[in-house]
């Protein structure tokens, strides 16, 4: 059984096309869609029960959140996904193939980056995060998280960090234990879009940075924006 974890706060706007999409791929098998939410005042609650999810309440941050949808999974395989995140078309083929190999219980599999903007530095971004991931094993995020239950329970699963949580866990992972899958994970570029690229990649890269010298995640919230 896959369980689908889907942080979220005032994600109304993204969160119905994401779970539509994954709700048409899994609606004809055992397995379940969780919203954590932290409290949104918009739409999120409503477009979350139209679509058939299942929502658990949690703290905000979305180390908290992640962590709280992992807590009331019932799947021995475990999907994390942001909310303004939809997978290709051939997700669930390539994750199933995945999930039925032996091997795949101490791997944790990533999609593909790409954002939703069609200018030239989205495709630069997109060939960099995909050079981060494969060459120093630090996929973020938003190419969504596919781990076994078994192995994500063995690593300690998302530590409460409010930033930095998905850092946090694929190192614990390690670089030679990641699969890279084919299909995309079609993501916003709504803050690339608004502080432009150059700016918010300086931005995340001085947060990596600084999180690697130790900063604490809660003055780096600040800079993060």
């Amino acid at each position: 059984m896959l369980s689908v974890v889907i942080p979220t706060l005032e994600s109304g706007s993204h969160l119905a096309e994401t779970l539509s999409s994954l709700m048409a791929d899994l609606s004809e098998r055992e397995n379940e869609v969780i919203v954590a939410d932290s409290g949104s005042s918009d739409n999120t609650l409503e477009v979350a029960k139209e679509n058939g999810a299942v929502i658990v309440s949690a703290p905000r941050g979305r180390g908290p959140q992640l962590a709280a949808g992992a807590r009331a999974a019932k799947g021995n395989w475990l999907l994390f996904l942001h909310a303004d995140t939809s997978l290709g078309a051939n997700w669930l083929v390539e994750a199933e193939r995945f999930m039925t190999s032996a091997k795949s219980y101490a791997c944790a599999g990533v999609f593909r980056l790409s954002l939703a903007d069609d200018t030239l530095a989205a495709r630069r971004l997109e060939a960099v995060a995909a050079w981060r991931a494969r060459a120093l094993g630090l996929p973020y995020g938003d190419q969504g998280l596919l781990i076994s239950r078994r192995f994500y329970d063995m690593l300690g699963g998302y530590r409460p960090l409010e930033l930095m949580e998905d850092v946090d866990l694929v190192r614990r992972i390690g670089r030679r234990r990641i699969h890279h899958f084919e299909t995309v994970a079609l993501t916003s570029a709504t803050r690339y879009m608004r502080d432009g690229y150059i700016w918010r990649s300086a931005r995340n890269l001085s947060c990596l940075a600084l999180y690697f010298l130790g900063v604490d995640v809660r003055l780096l919230l600040r800079l993060y924006g």
